[in-house]
């Protein structure tokens, strides 16, 4: 039995998954076992054309890839590429070693991006789990902001492959540089800050004590409750509030991007400290999201 690293979301932190695989006697089939979801199952046609594309002959056995362990749902399609490779390596009798393998499949065995990958490997780097990575070369931009991992780019199948199987690994993508923003250091930290800013307390004439009460806001990563009449300025206050926030260290651009990904949104990798200002009129609903009850 041969068997790679993987990895599935539950909630918002990823959990390690181990691919496994073995080929036995029986009738011909291909399954899937593990909690998979669609995007999974349906990986199988993916895999098999992939694997035709490039020139790969199914054995006449029963194939049998388990998502290891069990009572864990998994889904993405990232799993594409570490199933097929196990089966494209299944008569491959070297080691392949302990790797972290990621990426989706086209038809023609082109290694493809996925979404999640980015969150996934963040929150597997924050746990100390995974070290080396093989992952779509096209993601390297992203991942490779990621610190303390080897990546390892692939475009295709076969390249993926004769990475598994290489005796003398190429120079892999890792975290070398900081990012291009403003920075001061603290504790030996980096911490990132924007020096343009189009929004400024000197435009806000009076008010002295409700500046100050947002200065130690900002300061202390308090809540703050403006109540007054109407064009007292407390919209406008709340506007420049995210400008005087302290500046974000590494760590936290990292986690400020995988949250974007979340929501469906391209990482921005900016310094600007994520910040929400709710109108009175807003509703729980509409800034805690619904199906809960609010008191």
């Amino acid at each position: 039995m041969k068997q790679l690293q993987c990895a599935t979301f539950e909630g918002i932190d990823a959990k390690k998954v181990e691919v496994q695989f073995s080929a036995t006697k029986g009738l011909p089939a291909f399954t899937i076992v593990g909690m998979a979801n669609t995007a999974i199952t349906e990986s199988k046609e993916r895999v098999k054309s992939a694997l035709l594309s490039n020139s790969f002959t199914f054995p006449p056995k029963r194939l049998t890839v388990n998502l290891a362990p069990s009572d864990l749902r998994k889904e993405g399609s990232h799993f594409d590429l570490p199933i097929a490779a196990l089966i494209a390596l299944g008569n491959y009798e070297g080691e392949i070693g302990d790797w972290y393998v990621f990426g989706e499949l086209g038809l023609d065995g082109n290694v493809t991006e996925n979404t999640l990958l980015y969150p996934i490997i963040l929150s597997l780097a924050n746990q100390g789990a995974i070290t080396r990575a093989i992952v779509p070369a096209v993601s390297l931009p992203k991942l490779s902001k990621i610190p303390g991992i080897e990546f390892f780019g692939v475009n295709s199948l076969t390249d993926t492959l004769n990475l598994l199987r290489a005796e003398e690994l190429p120079q892999s993508q890792s975290h070398v540089s900081t990012f291009d923003f403003n920075h001061v250091t603290h504790n030996h930290q980096n911490y990132y800050f924007h020096q343009h800013y189009p929004l400024d307390f000197s435009e806000i004439k009076g008010q002295e004590h409700a500046k100050r009460s947002a200065l130690i806001a900002a300061c202390g990563m308090h809540n703050l409750l403006l109540e007054g009449s109407p064009g007292s300025g407390k919209s406008m206050i709340a506007k420049r509030l995210v400008h005087i926030m302290p500046p974000l260290h590494n760590d936290e651009m990292l986690e400020c991007a995988k949250l974007e990904i979340l929501e469906g949104k391209e990482p921005t990798f900016t310094p600007s400290r994520p910040f929400r200002s709710p109108h009175h009129s807003s509703t729980g609903a509409s800034i805690f999201g619904g199906g809960c009850n609010f008191q």
